[in-house]
């Protein structure tokens, strides 16, 4: 059975959402939680985005789109999580740089491989750039398994550096939009 979701555009009343990916069980692997004021001007930036021209980049909120017609595995809210893009220079090139969470009662049913195939179709459609990376960290198998599962290609560990000035060991992930541009990307089960 096919997960589906649908992106949104990030919009001023996602903030509750900012806050739940901001807690410690979903920050393990980005450095921890970010204090009260950081939060807040990532929302700014995160609306911005959505007011920029599309090839810019966009943040997204992901709702599920459950299998029986209801949103959400319960009926109520069916926001599970966010994913996004956008614009940055690795190893001397344009490119793109992914980023997804999934909240923790949702995690597991295949959102995050549908959220970012869902972009990855977005950035065909709108980018203007030939690839779209993703650096999980080495120690995150489950993120490294999104990568593969969405159509990404590994191309071997790097030292990342994130947040800014902590430096730790990531794979490289690389999704070439330039010659996936005008078919569509499966994910892997």
């Amino acid at each position: 059975m096919e997960t589906r979701v649908r992106l949104v555009p990030w919009s001023d009343g996602d903030f509750w959402l900012l806050e739940r990916k901001n807690e410690p069980v979903m920050t393990a692997h980005l450095g921890g939680p970010e204090p009260a004021g950081k939060l807040a001007d990532r929302q700014q930036r995160y609306e911005a985005m959505s007011a920029r021209e599309p090839a810019a980049g966009r943040m997204f909120r992901v709702v599920w789109e459950a299998p029986d017609g209801s949103e959400g595995s319960d009926g109520s809210d069916a926001s599970v999580g966010s994913v996004g893009f956008w614009q940055r220079d690795w190893q001397g090139r344009p490119v793109y740089e992914a980023g997804w969470g999934v909240l923790p009662e949702f995690q597991g049913r295949g959102l995050a491989v549908a959220a970012l195939t869902e972009l990855l179709s977005y950035v065909r459609a709108h980018g203007s750039r030939d690839s779209v990376h993703a650096f999980p960290g080495t120690d995150h198998p489950a993120s490294n398994a999104v990568c593969r599962r969405a159509g990404f290609e590994c191309l071997g560990e790097v030292d990342f550096e994130y947040p800014p000035g902590v430096s730790h060991p990531s794979f490289d992930w690389r999704y070439r939009v330039d010659t996936a541009r005008h078919g569509t990307v499966t994910p892997s089960g």
